[in-house]
């Protein structure tokens, strides 16, 4: 082999190896702004997802019977909660015993307080956009997601309850409650939410006629 070809052979292999490695440089360029770009996408995606979220449970709590802060973004700055507890879509109870049977609980999510419960030497309770809350008179707080009955119907209930619900009105809807010896119970919704602790069960009727409990 000449001198002449052995120099061209030489100079092929290094045009290819040049032209082999900016083919990986481009990959892995491209590459790199592909991941960049799917992280970007998710991080968007994950925001609209909690707003998303927020919003479902601020109009849940507007269609109950419930004190709504109005001013969005703001907190509420009175005086601090006896304690507090996480509820079962994410956000926050906060529990203040006000007196002897006499507890109120705010809802709140991102410093904001989306609606209010009060017990006052009864049960209450809430269904907030299908998450349901109850607050017995001693303070205890029950929450739980899903599970409700639309009314009107009898209906088997956690606990081996059962609810039969009557239609008496509009947003008026009355619950008997019962058990192995018949009736123990009885709820009854007057434009507003009811909840009861039965022996450990919780049970929340909506104004709507929607019944859900959870043991």
């Amino acid at each position: 082999m000449s001198s002449s070809n052995t120099v061209r052979t030489v100079r092929t292999v290094r045009r290819r190896t040049l032209r082999v490695a900016a083919a990986a440089l481009i990959a892995a360029a491209g590459l790199s702004l592909t991941a960049c770009s799917g992280s970007d996408d998710t991080s968007a995606k994950s925001a609209a997802t909690a707003k998303s979220s927020s919003a479902g449970s601020s109009a849940g709590a507007q269609g109950s019977d419930a004190t709504i802060d109005t001013k969005a973004g703001t907190s509420n700055k009175a005086a601090s909660p006896s304690r507090t507890e996480p509820l079962a879509d994410g956000s926050t109870a906060e529990i203040y015993q006000l007196g002897d049977q006499h507890y109120r609980l705010k809802i709140v999510h991102d410093g904001d307080v989306l609606a209010t419960l009060e017990a006052n030497e009864h049960d209450a309770g809430l269904d907030a956009n299908d998450m349901f809350v109850v607050i017995t008179a001693g303070g205890e707080v029950r929450s739980w997601m899903g599970g409700g009955h639309q009314g009107p119907g009898t209906f088997a209930l956690a606990g081996g309850w059962k609810a039969k619900v009557t239609k008496v009105g509009e947003l008026r809807y009355r619950a008997q409650i019962i058990g192995h010896d018949g009736v123990a119970a009885t709820m009854k919704t007057n434009g507003h939410d009811a909840g009861l602790d039965a022996n450990g069960v919780a049970i929340v009727l909506s104004a709507g006629g929607v019944i859900s409990a959870h043991e």
